[in-house]
């Protein structure tokens, strides 16, 4: 199944829905990054929720940052998506190892600590809009609720999930945002709640073949569910090698002579793709002729 978003509405409009399926993209960012299952877990949920919190942004242009900061070993996450659900992401800390939980999976929670999570959206004003919450559980879907509850007073629920293979590799990734939207019944807001304690995990669900279409019918079936689109979704980094000498240059023309003094290639890396940059004494000497 190709990576991908299904949005839809329900209950008259009363809800708005999002489900999507994730593997590809965050297979990508494992490879990339060589992280331990527990961290493919923790940067693959916050990836999954970048990608549908991405695909409600209104313009070509706009921007959404998630990113954590916590005091576990895990140290940080960022990820970043625009409105066409083009992601990227990396881990502060890629290759932590935890004990499991009780109930055999992995302790993500454990891995992020108390820390706070900030939402980041560029729109393209003066200044983007920062919003920012505790951690409630660094689970992150369950921070993401709080969130949108207690900074947007938009009640919602996320659910994410990120099944790791033996092997490492990701074998489902995938989750579903619902929100009520203003003045929603509160029959249907009880109908909605039993939905979703009622639905097994996300990642059985994709594990079993489900659609994200047939996970919204699942919640939002009997409520008049009207899937109005789905959208492609992957990983997407736009570093380049312009970019990249741009920000080179950025640090000035005294630090760049003392790597061209110390006679040897440096090498940059993207911090969300891990793409390598080299650069050698020659193209150093030429940077610091042209600032």
């Amino acid at each position: 199944m190709k990576d991908y978003i299904a949005r839809g509405i329900a209950a008259n409009n009363q809800i708005r829905a999002f489900a999507a399926t994730n593997k590809h993209m965050v297979e990508e960012a494992r490879l990339n990054h060589q992280t331990s299952p527990l961290v493919s877990a923790a940067l693959g949920r916050l990836m999954v929720a970048a990608s549908m919190m991405g695909s409600m942004l209104k313009n070509d242009k706009d921007l959404l940052t998630l990113q954590i900061r916590g005091d576990g070993p895990i140290g940080g996450l960022v990820v970043t998506s625009d409105s066409k659900a083009n992601v990227k992401g990396y881990p502060f800390t890629p290759d932590v190892d935890l004990p499991l939980k009780t109930n055999g999976k992995l302790d993500v929670s454990a891995g992020l600590g108390n820390g706070i999570l900030n939402i980041i959206r560029d729109t393209g004003l003066k200044k983007p809009y920062v919003g920012q919450t505790h951690l409630v559980s660094g689970e992150i879907a369950e921070d993401l609720t709080y969130y949108y509850a207690t900074s947007e007073q938009v009640p919602s629920a996320v659910a994410l999930g990120v099944l790791v293979d033996k092997d490492y590799h990701i074998k489902q990734s995938g989750g579903f945002i619902i929100q009520l939207l203003p003045d929603a019944d509160e029959a249907i807001i009880k109908q909605l709640e039993d939905k979703i304690t009622a639905l097994p995990p996300i990642t059985t669900l994709l594990d079993e073949g489900k659609t994200p279409e047939e996970i919204l019918e699942l919640l939002l079936g009997d409520m008049g569910l009207q899937i109005m689109d789905t959208i492609p979704t992957q990983f997407y980094c736009n570093c380049t090698e312009d970019r990249v000498e741009k920000a080179l240059i950025s640090i000035g023309k005294k630090d760049i002579e003392e790597m061209i003094d110390e006679g040897k290639t440096i090498e940059l890396n993207c911090h969300f793709c891990n793409k390598k940059y080299p650069f050698t004494v020659e193209e150093l000497e030429t940077l610091v002729r042209n600032i």
